[in-house]
C-alpha cells in the first residue's frame, strides 16, 4: 500500500472567478491551494483525520528549514503507527459491511428460492431457466461467448455487455463458482437467471466499487455459443 502521506501531484486547476476571490491570482497559490486541497480530499477519503493546525506548522517548519518539533524516528514512527491505525478501521469498517452484506444476502436468497420456478444446487447456486436453448453443453475446458448483465441485489447493475454491445468469451473454468457451475447445466441458446450467493461469488473480496465484500449477485446470463477446447 502506498504510504498515506505521499501527496499526488495530478490536480484540476479552480475556476477564474472563484479562484481570484479566495486570493489565488497567481500559479504558485493555485498550486498550493489544489495540492492541500487534494492532499486533504485523499485523507478523508482514508477516514485518516489530521489535525489541521499541527500539519500547518509541520508545513512552515519545513518550508523554512526550522528544527522539527519531533525528532526524525518519531516522525518516522508516527507516521506508521498512524498509518496502522487508518488500516485497522479501514478493516474495522469492512468486516461490519461484510456481515452486514452476508445477512442481507442470505435474507435474499431464502425468500427467492420459495419463488415459482427457482431452482437450488448443493452449493446454493440458484436459478431461473427464461430460454432452455437446444444446443451442446460446456465442459470445464470449454470457452463459451455469452451476453450477460450482472446486479446487485438492490438493482444496481456493475456489469453489462448488453450496454457495451459485445459479447463477452472466456473459458468455463475462468469465472467465478457459480458462472462456472451454471454454465456447464445450460444449452446453446439459453438464457437464465442466477442468483449467487457471495460464497460461491467474489466471497469477502471487494470488486470495484459497486461489489462490496460478500455480496450476493444477481445475473441475466445468455450462453450464445461453445468453443470447444480441441
Amino acid at each position: 500500500m502506498r504510504p498515506i502521506y505521499l501527496i499526488a501531484l495530478a490536480f484540476a486547476l479552480p475556476s477564474t472567478s472563484y479562484a481570484t476571490n479566495q486570493g489565488l491570482d497567481t500559479l504558485e497559490k493555485k498550486a498550493s491551494y489544489s495540492i492541500g486541497f487534494d492532499f486533504i480530499s485523499r485523507m478523508n477519503a482514508q477516514d485518516a483525520k489530521l489535525n489541521l493546525d499541527s500539519l500547518i506548522n509541520g508545513m512552515k517548519d519545513a518550508s523554512t528549514s526550522s528544527k522539527p518539533a519531533l525528532p526524525k524516528a518519531e516522525m518516522t514512527q508516527a507516521l506508521k503507527d498512524f498509518q496502522l491505525q487508518v488500516q485497522n478501521a479501514k478493516q474495522k469498517k469492512q468486516d461490519k459491511l461484510a456481515a452486514e452484506n452476508l445477512a442481507a444476502g442470505k435474507s435474499f436468497l431464502e425468500k427467492n428460492a420459495k419463488l415459482d420456478g427457482v431452482t437450488t444446487t448443493k452449493s446454493g447456486l440458484q436459478y431461473k431457466v427464461i430460454n432452455k436453448g437446444k444446443g451442446a453443453m460446456p465442459k470445464p475446458d470449454d470457452t463459451v461467448v455469452t451476453h450477460y448483465e450482472g446486479r446487485l441485489i438492490d438493482g444496481q447493475v456493475f456489469d453489462s455487455s448488453y450496454k457495451r454491445n459485445q459479447p463477452a468469451t472466456f473459458p468455463v473454468k475462468g469465472v467465478i463458482k457459480g458462472w462456472t457451475e451454471a454454465l456447464q447445466l445450460m444449452q446453446v441458446g439459453a438464457k437464465w437467471q442466477l442468483y449467487i450467493p457471495a460464497e460461491i461469488a467474489y466471497g469477502a473480496s471487494q470488486r470495484g466499487q459497486l461489489i462490496q465484500p460478500n455480496s450476493t449477485l444477481i445475473f441475466d446470463i445468455e450462453l450464445l455459443e461453445i468453443k470447444s477446447a480441441k
